[in-house]
Order: C-alpha cells, then structure tokens, then sequence
C-alpha cells in the first residue's frame, strides 16, 4: 500500500511550536488581565467597615491626595512615589458633598429625544397608537 500517509507525530517541531506559543499567550493574557484590574481597581475592596477612602485628588499620574476614615477619625494622605505621608489628621471631620443621583436611562432618552424633536408633546413614541384608542 504506497497511497497511505504516515501519521505525523504529536512531538514533532511544529505541534511543540504551536504548544509553546498558546501557553505563552494564556501566560501574557492573565498578566495583562491582573495589570488592567490593579490599574483600574477593578478587584473587589478588601478591608473592614472600619477603614475606609472617603475622597482622592489627583495631583499627577503617580500622585494624589486621599481623605480616609479610621473609626471616627479622618486623616488626609500624601501618596506618591516615594510612598505615603501622612499629612495631617483632622481635628474636625470634613463632611463631603454628595453629587445628585444619575437620572435613569429612560429618562434621559426621552429628554434627548424632546430635545431632537423626536417625541411628540404627549411624550410617546412615533409608532405607538394615540391615547385611548383599541388595538
């Protein structure tokens, strides 16, 4: 039987090539997973109830200022490259403004359609049947 091929071995070049570089790839996969988490807090807070980031301000890419709170007390930290400092604990706490709620998404589509003049005045759709009439 000449027409018969002869299987190729699973440790030939190019099968231990192919395994080498999708093992590379997982490997650089997960490194730039856990980056993209440490770079954009994504991991879930880790701490007690007792500590906790009241407020940051960025003053550079490597550098901010943080308002934290421990127990009762409120300090404010300098954190930067060559680590944290301690700048002074408050002797009267700071009480933060609290930004207005987000309006819901489907409040915010009919006021951008108001505005485009997509909605008619009584405030439905274009396709939708007029105010008491049957299907």
């Amino acid at each position: 039987m000449m027409g018969m091929a002869q299987p190729v071995s699973p440790l030939s070049v190019g099968s231990l090539t192919q395994l080498t570089l999708s093992l590379a790839a997982i490997v650089v996969l997960i490194l730039a997973i856990g980056w993209i988490l440490k770079r954009f807090r994504l991991a879930a807070p880790r701490g007690s109830a007792d500590i906790a980031v009241l407020d940051e301000l960025r003053l550079s890419p490597r550098e901010r200022v943080v308002l934290i709170r421990i127990g009762d007390a409120q300090v404010l930290l300098g954190i930067g490259a060559g680590g944290m400092v301690p700048l002074t604990p408050l002797a009267a706490s700071i009480v933060l403004q609290t930004a207005a709620p987000a309006p819901a998404f489907a409040e915010r589509m009919r006021e951008l359609m108001k505005r485009a003049g997509g909605l008619p005045p009584g405030g439905s759709s274009p396709g939708a049947p007029p105010p008491g009439a049957t299907a």
